[in-house]
C-alpha cells in the first residue's frame, strides 16, 4: 500500500519560508511506532497524521522524537491539504479530534483561521538555568503554562540576537521556551517571538502556532488589543494573526504546498 504525503510551509505565503510540516492522510489508524518512524524520516519539526473520524478527522502530531499535545502550524498545513486536495469542500469547516480536544479551521479569501485553546501563562520564578541558557542577563517578565516557559525581554533586537545553549535548555522540564518582546516602533507587527524546544527534538521551531496560544492572551492584556499580528523571528520567519477570545484563541495564517510524495 502506498500513502500520499505532502509538505506544506505554514504561516507564510512564500515557499521555503514559514514552518514546514509533513501531512499524511491515512485510510485508517496507523501504529504509533510507524508514525514515529515516518516523523523521524521526515525530520521536520512536526509531521501530522490524519484519518477520518466521525464528523471530522483524527489528528496527531509527532516531532522527530516525541508525540506532542498541541501544534498550530501542522494543523494549519493539514487544513490546507484537506481543502486543496478535495478531502473537504472549499468552504467547509475542518474539524480535528486531537489530544487537546476539538480544534477547527475555517478558510477566508486571505488566510486560514484555527480555533485553538488559550494556554494562559502565569508568573513563575525563572529556574537558574533558564536565563543563562538563553544568554539573557535579565528578563522583563517570566511566566509558565502547561507546556512552556514564556520570557519577555526589553527589545526586539534582543529577541533576534539570541543564541541559546540548546543542550542546557533541553534539561528544563517543559516542552519549550518562548522568548518575546514588543515589536519595535514603526513595525507592522505588534510583538515578536522565538521558540526553542530542544527537549522535544526541535532546537528552534521556525513558526509556532501553539506558542501564540500563550502570546495572544499575554500581549492582548498588555496592549489592550483583541486583534494583533505576531512575527516569529526565526531564520525562516513567519506571521501569525491572533485574536484572543476568552479561553480560546484564533490563529490566522497562510500556507503553501512545496512537495507531494508517496510513502512506499
Amino acid at each position: 500500500m502506498t500513502i500520499a504525503i505532502t509538505v506544506v510551509d505554514a504561516f507564510t505565503d512564500l515557499p521555503f519560508a514559514g514552518n514546514p510540516a509533513a501531512v499524511c492522510i491515512l485510510p485508517r489508524p496507523a501504529p504509533d511506532a510507524w508514525m514515529r518512524d515516518v516523523a523521524r524520516e521526515m525530520n521536520l519539526s512536526e509531521t501530522a497524521f490524519l484519518h477520518r473520524m466521525g464528523d471530522g478527522f483524527s489528528l496527531r502530531w509527532f516531532t522527530p522524537t516525541v508525540e506532542i499535545d498541541l501544534c498550530g502550524h501542522a494543523t494549519l498545513a493539514s487544513a490546507h491539504v484537506l481543502w486543496r486536495q478535495s478531502y473537504l469542500p472549499p468552504h467547509a469547516v475542518a474539524r480535528f479530534h486531537t489530544r487537546s480536544g476539538l480544534l477547527t479551521a475555517t478558510s477566508t479569501p486571505d488566510r486560514i483561521y484555527l480555533d485553538f485553546p488559550a494556554t494562559v501563562v502565569v508568573a513563575a520564578e525563572a529556574p537558574p538555568v533558564l536565563l543563562s541558557s538563553l544568554g539573557i542577563s535579565a528578563a522583563s517578565w517570566v511566566g509558565r503554562n502547561q507546556f512552556d516557559y514564556l520570557v519577555e525581554v526589553a527589545t526586539e533586537a534582543e529577541v533576534r540576537r539570541l543564541t541559546p545553549d540548546h543542550s542546557r535548555l533541553a534539561a528544563l522540564p517543559v516542552r519549550g521556551v518562548i522568548v518575546t518582546s514588543r515589536a519595535e516602533a514603526g513595525s507592522p507587527f505588534d510583538f515578536v517571538s522565538r521558540f526553542f524546544a530542544p527537549g522535544s527534538g526541535v532546537a528552534e521551531d521556525p513558526v509556532t502556532g501553539s506558542a501564540h496560544c500563550a502570546l495572544a492572551p499575554y500581549w492582548g492584556g498588555k496592549l489592550g488589543r483583541d486583534t494583533m499580528i505576531g512575527y516569529q523571528a526565526s531564520a525562516r520567519g513567519g506571521t501569525v494573526y491572533v485574536e484572543p477570545r476568552g479561553d480560546r484563541v484564533l490563529l490566522g495564517g497562510q500556507a503553501v504546498t512545496v512537495l507531494r510524495g508517496t510513502l512506499v
